[in-house]
């Protein structure tokens, strides 16, 4: 069978303070609707990236409201997690190659997967590129939940997707009974519309990454990797990834350092294991750093985690997300909830969560990074003020129940 991937239990209730008790009771209601229903959901990988992190809240948040929710990962390869990467840069408008052999490589991967399906559900959710066609394969399976609501959730950008490699997987999502995107301009006109929903991804805030931390505590964990918390500090927390950008932001970094020469930066992420290119971006991104020291690039090579990551989030100056595509960047959410500043790329789902001149600002090249940057360490209280901004921003819009109960809608829609 596929591989289980273990969760930690939540419930609905210890979110009440956060979001009030109309909310909760709001969300139990559409809960009743589906009460006992089944559901699976499916990835590419356990940890590493936004889906994972979207995973292991909203699947025990939907198990605290009475649905048997499980997450299962599908079984990879290098060459084929090395195809899916060249799928998700051409569904980005990358040219990445898409060949004979690795379309057979794909589909002989996901068959395989599907052959290890086991379990009856109401509902299967597949997430992104990686097992799309599970569906196409479904009576295959060894239970093949021919009465199930099959839905397609993507997270990407598809914006200007490659038409050679958006057209071979048309027909495998098209069979779906469902599909769920960030925002409305990312669904290819091809795409069969009367099945679509739109739902932002979200934060959770009682996550280790967003939980409050006491400032003696950030100060000392910023400390045991060498950033000291009385300089400025610019931040960048996301996937090691042509896509975010982390060259560009370490030349708007060198700009204002010019202006700022106590300035520092942090890029920091994780490595994913449905990521093969991401161990050669952090090689590119530590080579252009020439050994600066005011310079820190870290992962969890490093151990950094979640709790690392929450710290470095709350002692930044600025957090910047200078990204070129984004199917959302739940790194902004998470700033704003943090009550930082952000400077997101004015791109994709990023445009969702940064009100220009509100919450923060969006850019779109390297020389307004850096002049945006500026304005913000030079004038902290206007900077702080963007953040309260923001993290009231977050709380009406981008928090995980509301997540939860857009799911539990659509599954009562379905069901």
């Amino acid at each position: 069978m596929l591989e289980r991937v273990p969760l930690l239990d939540k419930e609905l209730a210890d979110y009440a303070t956060i979001i009030g008790d109309e909310a909760v009771e709001r969300i139990r209601d559409a809960a009743r609707v589906v009460d006992g229903a089944r559901v699976l959901h499916v990835s590419a990988t356990p940890y590493g990236g936004g889906v994972a992190e979207l995973l292991a809240t909203h699947v025990p948040l939907l198990r605290s409201v009475g649905v048997d929710a499980d997450w299962q990962v599908i079984h990879g390869s290098d060459e084929f997690f090395g195809v899916t990467k060249n799928v998700h840069n051409a569904l980005q408008g990358a040219g990445e190659p898409f060949d004979d052999r690795s379309r057979h490589v794909y589909l002989e991967k996901v068959l395989e997967n599907t052959l290890l399906l086991e379990g009856d559900y109401d509902f299967v959710v597949i997430h992104d590129p990686q097992p799309a066609a599970m569906r196409t394969f479904r009576d295959q399976a060894p239970s093949p939940n021919a009465g199930a609501k099959w839905i397609w959730r993507c997270h990407i950008d598809l914006t200007d997707a490659r038409p050679d490699v958006w057209d071979f997987f048309l027909p495998h999502v098209a069979q779906y009974d469902a599909s769920v995107w960030t925002m409305p301009g990312f669904v290819p006109a091809s795409m069969p519309a009367g099945g679509v929903h739109i739902a932002p991804p979200c934060i959770d805030p009682l996550s280790v990454k967003n939980l409050e931390l006491p400032d003696p505590f950030v100060t000392e964990i910023c400390r045991q990797y060498g950033i000291d918390t009385d300089r400025p500090m610019l931040v960048q927390v996301s996937r090691f990834d042509p896509w975010k950008d982390p060259l560009g932001v370490l030349e708007a970094y060198r700009i204002v350092r010019e202006e700022i020469p106590d300035l520092q930066l942090v890029l920091a992420g994780s490595m994913a294991t449905d990521d093969p290119e991401g161990f050669h971006v952090w090689e590119t991104v530590d080579a252009a750093r020439a050994g600066e020291r005011d310079v820190h690039l870290l992962s969890n090579i490093q151990q950094v985690g979640n709790v690392q990551i929450n710290a470095f989030q709350r002692a930044a100056d600025v957090v910047v997300q200078k990204s070129l595509r984004e199917g959302f960047g739940l790194t902004v959410a998470e700033a704003l909830w943090k009550g930082r500043p952000v400077l997101g790329g004015n791109v994709g789902g990023i445009v969702l969560q940064i009100r220009d001149g509100v919450d923060g600002h969006l850019v779109s090249s390297v020389e307004e990074t850096a002049a945006r940057a500026l304005e913000l360490l030079r004038a902290p209280d206007h900077a702080d003020a963007l953040g309260a901004n923001g993290r009231e921003h977050v709380r009406s819009n981008f928090l995980s129940t509301r997540e939860l109960e857009d799911w539990l809608t659509l599954f009562g829609s379905l069901g």
